[in-house]
């Protein structure tokens, strides 16, 4: 594609070193304390100076010495933690550290941001530029403690963006307004009487409520909120019992309630409280519902929406960019920016070979490594222009 002239191969083949180096040393939430000395290591390289230790592990460098106000400030953004999953992918870079693998891309950000920082490096706009990389994004809200550190003052826009094995490389996926739901977190305990198998009728069997809770929390989506507005429940774990012919007395569900309207979200756990009260009076139960508040939806303003679609269009073409219909029900804290900051969060398409590829969260998940060159230019060119816009020049972006 025409955007691959704006990288040379032997940056792209860095960045490929980099990303596999990070892959095979995974860090999780606020611990990401190699990767952290990673990027300051190569942001010494490219003489961009830099703050350490920003939210425990963030790293936010910084091109350019305008004063905020006198000249634009653009930010862009990268994540870098890891999961809790054992990787099974086979790759000859696998993961190092036992019961940790970066399992959905995260290594491949920080890649794509340091990318990024060598194009602006060597062709640097007029304004400054940040180059934000955080800790804690999978429900760590690390985007939320970097805020609140003062990342974005003086900031006058943001981008961001995902690696997305369901799009095929070269694609970028983008949505007008909002991107992604909210990610509230459930836990549901459940108090019954125990007692033996053979007589039920002396118990209160936390089981059997627990298992008519999760039919019921089903319901809930499909009969009693608006289905033009989508939203999902999902039981994740259910720990009851200890032995087979014994009554459980207790029974602990954790899942999780994504929906992408305010409205729909206060009715789903209004309902969610309500079928809790209905369950524990007709089976003589206690129940208690615990809701913590998850990630808000990431909302693309318009001007960061209509920038960042000119910057796609003009690399990967029309053919390529693909308009996102439908909100995803995933979370992202980069939401936290968005409710500060005009900006806009892209996809970019990484399947290998297609669409089987595995997606994110597999233990087997992978992406097609040539993203890092687009995702790395596509940031470097979507500051520029930004740059531009907001000084009123007309847009030019040299190679590098």
């Amino acid at each position: 594609m025409p955007y691959r002239k704006l990288m040379s191969d032997k940056t792209f083949n860095r960045l490929v070193k980099i990303r596999r180096r990070i892959h095979q040393y995974p860090e999780p939430a606020y611990k990401e304390v190699k990767t952290a000395a990673l990027v300051a290591k190569e942001l010494t390289r490219l003489g961009i100076p830099f703050k350490e230790r920003v939210a425990r592990t963030g790293v936010v460098g910084r091109l350019g010495d305008g004063a905020p106000g006198a000249v634009p400030t653009v930010a862009l953004r990268a994540d870098m933690d890891a999961l809790p999953i054992e990787e099974k992918s086979g790759l000859p870079f696998s993961s190092r550290v036992k019961g940790f693998m970066h399992a959905c891309g995260h290594d491949g950000h920080t890649a794509m941001l340091l990318g990024a920082a060598e194009l602006l490096r060597k062709a640097p706009p007029e304004g400054n530029v940040l180059f934000v990389f955080q800790p804690a994004e999978e429900g760590g809200a690390g985007a939320l403690a970097m805020r609140d550190e003062g990342v974005l003052e003086g900031v006058d826009m943001i981008f961001g963006g995902h690696i997305d094995a369901h799009y095929r490389l070269g694609e970028i996926a983008i949505r007008a307004d909002v991107e992604t739901s909210f990610t509230d977190a459930l836990q549901i305990r459940i108090v019954g009487k125990g007692g033996h198998a053979a007589r039920p009728h002396e118990s209160v069997d936390a089981v059997l409520v627990a298992s008519l809770f999760v039919i019921a929390l089903q319901t809930i989506i499909s009969r009693n909120i608006d289905p033009l507005h989508p939203a999902v429940i999902t039981v994740g774990t259910v720990r009851a019992g200890s032995v087979y012919n014994a009554i459980a007395d207790e029974a602990v569900m954790k899942g999780t309630l994504r929906s992408t309207d305010a409205t729909t979200r206060k009715r789903v756990l209004a309902r969610i409280n309500k079928t809790a009260a209905s369950l524990a009076a007709l089976h003589e139960a206690q129940i208690e519902v615990d809701v913590r508040e998850g990630y808000p939806p990431v909302i693309n303003h318009p001007e960061g929406y209509a920038l960042a679609r000119e910057v796609a269009e003009g690399l990967v073409g029309t053919k390529n960019l693909i308009n996102l219909r439908r909100p995803s029900l995933g979370g992202e804290d980069f939401a936290y920016y968005l409710e500060r900051v005009p900006g806009c969060f892209v996809r970019f398409g990484a399947a290998r070979g297609g669409f089987e590829a595995p997606v994110q969260h597999s233990s087997t998940f992978d992406f097609e490594e040539e993203v890092l060159r687009l995702g790395a230019i596509y940031y470097a060119e979507v500051a520029r222009r930004s740059i531009q816009k907001l000084k009123g020049k007309k847009p030019g972006a040299p190679g590098v």
